[in-house]
């Protein structure tokens, strides 16, 4: 199976090339605002996406900006042509996906925001110890002997994040897609102090850095407010907090990547509820849990190692009562409400955690929809004894231990 992956690690430039990558990077963010203004002039004057109206793609404004190198932005030779061309050609699929409703209106890219980021194309080649970028020669790696050397690489995108830079390959590689016949599961996904609940009473904890590391956050806000702007002092506590918002990411894309990946290598097919997240994000009493639980990239993150793994995920419409029907006898308890976190059966008196209750019917919805789908043999559902099972009294895996064997 041919797939496209991404590898990711921190560069060690030296000065000279530290330079050049923020020149790459200043190039990148005038050519994506030149073209977003010659664009917005545009349909300015047209108001909507007119048919007849031919609106410049990123070859046409690539074309107009190479004439302008010659007289007005010499400057734009010291750097790759790769650089602006590819910020075209982002803007593009940003009036794309905005024509179709799928985004907003594209904004203009600051540099008080960050130094933000640039990819190239073209010859790129990598050993163990540095890589070879255009126009910038060999750079040396952090980390040597995690970036592929043996396959086809089809760009490479360069982002600074802290003072720190960081290089992320884009591959073609094929893969060998295991057989895999272990057990389904249903997974619940939380915004409390675990990630998700598994059916059979796995329990992914959730870090929560977010909230772990909010006081020191705001403390740091605080100092930034308080420095005079433009002074060193300010550009000094800026950084402070960069690095703590850093962390805080880190932290979240850790668990979220260990989770994933137990939960697609050890089950064959996943259970999963197709949550509306932007609309949770809405309400301001569970906007900060969802935002620091990532709900949305624990989900991506699924689509795609389900893929690789050889496992299937099978997701339950947003409408589907998954926590309000009863493991056990199948009534629907529509009182329930959020701050119940122990489901009680009114009809059978059946006593659950709320969560597992939900993903023991994800399970059960999963089972089916694959006896729908390909006619496969099903299997008994065991579903747990009728008393409440709570977070003390359910199998708490640390994911160290689970990755560890």
């Amino acid at each position: 199976m041919k797939i496209q992956r991404a590898y990711k690690t921190e560069l060690k430039p030296n000065n000279k090339q530290r330079t050049l990558l923020l020149k790459h990077c200043g190039v990148s963010r005038f050519a994506y605002n030149w073209g977003l203004n010659r664009k917005e002039n545009i349909y300015t004057i047209n108001q909507l996406p007119i048919p007849h109206i031919k609106y410049p793609t990123a070859i046409d404004l690539h074309r107009e900006l190479n004439k302008l190198k010659k007289t007005d932005y010499q400057w734009m030779y010291e750097v790759s042509k790769c650089s602006p061309q590819e910020a075209l050609r982002d803007l593009d699929d940003a009036y794309i996906r905005f024509f179709r409703c799928q985004a907003k209106h594209p904004k203009f890219k600051s540099k008080k925001k960050g130094v933000g980021s640039f990819r190239l194309t073209g010859i790129i080649k990598v050993n163990s110890k540095m890589v070879q970028l255009p126009r910038m020669g060999k750079i040396r790696l952090k980390e040597s002997g995690y970036l592929p050397h043996d396959t086809h690489i089809l760009s490479a995108t360069i982002s600074e994040k802290c003072g720190r830079w960081f290089v992320s390959i884009q591959v073609e590689e094929n893969i060998t897609v295991p057989i895999n016949n272990n057990p389904v599961v249903g997974v619940d996904l939380c915004v409390s102090d675990k990630i998700a609940h598994c059916s059979d009473n796995i329990i992914f904890p959730n870090p929560r850095p977010l909230r772990q590391l909010e006081h020191k956050k705001k403390r740091i806000q605080r100092e930034v407010s308080r420095r005079k702007k433009g002074s060193n002092n300010r550009r000094k506590s800026v950084r402070k907090l960069q690095k703590i918002e850093m962390k805080i990411a880190n932290i979240r894309r850790d668990i979220q990547h260990k989770a994933t990946t137990i939960l697609a290598k050890n089950k064959s097919v996943i259970g999963m509820e197709d949550l509306n997240v932007s609309g949770m994000m809405k309400n301001h009493n569970l906007a900060k849990s969802v935002s620091d639980a990532g709900i949305g990239e624990f989900y991506r993150q699924m689509e795609y190692k389900t893929t690789w793994y050889g496992s299937k995920l099978i997701t339950a419409d947003r409408f589907y009562p998954s926590s309000k029907t009863c493991s056990r006898c199948g009534y629907i308890h529509k009182d329930l409400i959020l701050s119940d976190r122990v489901f009680v059966c009114p009809v059978c008196n059946f006593m659950i955690d709320r969560d597992l209750n939900a993903s023991v019917n994800l399970e059960r919805f999963a089972i089916s929809s694959m006896e729908n789908l390909n006619a496969c043999q099903s299997r008994e559902v065991s579903f747990p004894s009728g008393k409440v099972l709570d977070n003390e009294a359910g199998n708490e895996y640390h994911i160290g231990d689970v990755l560890n064997g």
